[in-house]
């Protein structure tokens, strides 16, 4: 039994030592081919895109082409069709109607937004064609007329709301239309509902990098310090009704 037990770890110990090799190759490191480092599969999916710069590539989500706001609900009564005013090919806000959100809900993304001062210029500041951008029902990107309109430099078009200020102003006039094009990255949470790690967000502005990846750190808000709210998954994006006519076009969202 001894002698069997032995023959059979040397025919194991022949064959695992089989696998190896003593003799170095001719060419030590061994060269790479390049097909070592081609993946095909899967292909890549094809997206058409827009006709021109601006325009919904084929995989977009259109929540607002100028002709209805069926995307959109009232933020005081979801219940209720958005109560904003559409005016040719834009929708306007109506003041004092409150906030509207999409319908559909939404985590990691990328939008397209186009924005406009309201028609008559009034008031300074945070009064100027104020409104915003949340994503995920929390987190704002300010809407601003911020051309020749001074205010704190962390509530200006193109902030994070009092969190992180623009890298520049490239705002027009209040006549013409501004263009938001956003990579945004939602927190995650962990399974106790800590955060595991925070939402992040790039934001060219009329074509211009006005927040480069930064990190939001929590929840937006007026007064005191931005933390985190609790767990919470995809939500809405959210417009405001900050008492202003500002004017929306051209809204389109992939999720990530």
């Amino acid at each position: 039994m001894k002698t069997l037990l032995s023959a059979a770890l040397l025919a194991t110990a022949f064959q695992v030592s089989a696998q190896y090799s003593s003799t170095p190759p001719e060419v030590s490191p061994m060269p790479m081919k390049p097909e070592m480092t081609e993946i095909w599969e899967p292909e890549v999916a094809v997206v058409t895109p827009g006709a021109k710069l601006g325009d919904a590539p084929s995989d977009a989500i259109i929540l607002f082409d100028g002709s209805n706001l069926d995307q959109w609900v009232s933020s005081k009564d979801p219940s209720q069709p958005a109560p904003w005013t559409i005016v040719g090919d834009h929708m306007e806000v109506k003041p004092g109607s409150g906030d509207i959100k999409t319908k559909m809900k939404f985590g990691d993304c990328q939008l397209h937004l186009e924005f406009s001062a309201p028609d008559k210029v009034e008031s300074v500041s945070q009064g100027r064609g104020n409104s915003g951008v949340f994503f995920q029902d929390r987190y704002e990107l300010q809407v601003l007329d911020s051309y020749n309109n001074r205010t704190y430099r962390n509530g200006q078009a193109g902030s994070i709301y009092k969190d992180h200020a623009p890298l520049v102003n490239p705002m027009r006039d209040p006549l013409s239309w501004n263009v938001y094009d956003v990579v945004y990255t939602a927190p995650r949470f962990k399974e106790d509902g800590r955060l595991d790690y925070p939402a992040r967000i790039t934001v060219f502005l009329n074509g211009v990098v006005v927040q480069n990846n930064v990190t939001i750190t929590g929840l937006t808000n007026y007064i005191g310090l931005h933390m985190y709210p609790e767990a919470h998954g995809d939500d809405v994006i959210h417009l405001q009704d900050h008492g202003n006519k500002t004017q929306f076009r051209n809204i389109w969202i992939r999720p990530l």
